[in-house]
């Protein structure tokens, strides 16, 4: 269940409340006349079934209450009303399967901000990717892997290929490529200063890693990974399933694979140059695909959901 916080103007004030009766998912709605100072205007909240979210939010928007007051959806962890139950039964799908869009491109457009954070962050899990290839440590692998903060950027390019946002695929890339570039030059200048002062004593990488030569060896089955890894992340992003999240951060390579990169040229271990390029390459590539992929799918099931303007069997409480 979600709570709509509204500031409506005083002279749509009716329209609103008319447009949360049709909507068979809302429920609980309270006005507050000349409540709001700032902008001014009435306070109308409600409860609304997940699943109804895009119906009312595009109808607040028609209205332009996002332009002349203000519009705010929370969670709500725990709501006690049979009211609320009935309208989530009433409300067609599920709200697992729901996708709030203006939520996730709320969600996707924070991924992609460059700023200190994320670049710090990067660099941090580049830099434990690359002493994991130097001891071979697939304990530090994982670390790096849940360090890396770019899935969100990845998720903002599928996000924007499906719903067709330019803006938001050019600040993903962009914070991508700087993001990594910047990563992987801080961890180069840390690996030539440690072999300069003795900390790394090796002239190449090792040659024999079984434990983590996964990471610059890309295969078919890296592709798959990544393709699993992509629809399980863009899932766990419109679900709200973070502890999902946290999984797809131990599953893909790409911070490892920068992190191998960056102590490779360092080393100027050749080899592993093209190998870890090409490890990068193919996980982005596939979470990319995959994760387009998804949407369109989860897009095109909530399309057949809402023709058919009822709750599918399999999620009817008992």
């Amino acid at each position: 269940m979600l709570h709509l916080r509204a500031i409506v103007p005083a002279d749509r004030t009716d329209a609103v409340c008319e447009a949360l009766a049709e909507c068979a998912g809302a429920t609980n709605v309270v006005v507050i006349g000349g409540a709001a100072r700032s902008p001014r205007g009435d306070l109308v909240t409600a409860d609304i079934a997940r699943e109804s979210a895009n119906e009312v939010l595009d109808a607040l928007r028609a209205m332009d209450v996002h332009r002349d007051g203000s519009i705010a959806l929370d969670k709500v962890d725990l709501t006690l009303s049979e009211t609320a139950e009935q309208a989530m039964d009433r409300a067609p799908g599920h709200g697992d399967d729901a996708v709030v869009w203006d939520e996730l491109d709320r969600s996707v457009t924070e991924g992609t901000a460059l700023t200190w954070s994320f670049v710090a962050f990067l660099a941090l899990a580049t830099q434990l990717a690359g002493i994991a290839a130097l001891i071979d440590s697939p304990v530090l692998v994982v670390g790096a892997m849940v360090l890396g903060p770019e899935f969100g950027a990845v998720a903002a390019i599928c996000y924007g290929l499906v719903r067709w946002r330019p803006s938001h695929i050019v600040q993903a890339v962009r914070a991508l490529l700087v993001g990594f570039a910047a990563a992987i030059v801080i961890t180069y200048v840390c690996a030539l200063v440690s072999r300069w002062v003795g900390v790394i004593e090796l002239d190449r990488l090792p040659e024999q890693r079984p434990l983590t030569a996964f990471i610059y060896s890309p295969d078919r089955w890296s592709f798959i990974v990544a393709l699993l890894a992509g629809a399980a992340g863009v899932l766990s992003l419109t679900a709200g399933k973070s502890s999902a999240l946290v999984g797809v951060f131990i599953s893909v390579t790409t911070v490892p694979a920068a992190g191998n990169l960056a102590v490779a040229l360092a080393l100027k271990h050749v080899s592993e140059i093209t190998g870890s390029l090409l490890q990068l390459a193919v996980n982005f590539a596939g979470m990319i695909i995959a994760g387009a992929l998804t949407l369109l799918v989860q897009k095109a099931l909530w399309g057949v959901v809402l023709r058919q303007g009822r709750r599918p069997a399999i999620g009817r409480r008992t």
